[in-house]
């Protein structure tokens, strides 16, 4: 018989918390953040490379980058700008949106 699993409901306004819903010791957070990072094999990778992620994950799937810019707290647009990288998948509906624009244009005898 399979063991249900247990449902932890997290009272805490912190992002990485501890079992009891405080705040973790940034120590703490960086020698178990290292220790994956180190047993994961990855290369050339720290900490304030996941707001990197975070940014680039949410622009690639659409998110405002006002939005984008005041999750990560960014005063300035062109600092959020550095942070949200798109790959050429998340461009796509961009071009789509053109091709089909032209399309109609062209029905109606414009282009």
């Amino acid at each position: 018989m399979k063991e249900k699993a247990k449902v932890r409901h997290i009272r805490s306004s912190h992002v990485f918390a501890s079992e009891a819903g405080t705040k973790i010791l940034r120590r703490n957070l960086l020698r178990a953040f290292y220790n994956v990072v180190e047993r994961a094999k990855i290369e050339d990778f720290r900490f304030h490379d996941l707001r990197h992620t975070f940014a680039t994950r949410l622009a690639q799937a659409g998110v405002d980058l006002y939005k984008i810019a005041k999750l990560l707290g960014h005063k300035d647009i062109k600092m959020t700008q550095r942070y949200s990288h798109h790959c050429p998948e998340s461009l796509r509906d961009g071009v789509e949106v053109l091709d089909k624009v032209t399309t109609v244009q062209r029905k109606r005898g414009y282009a």
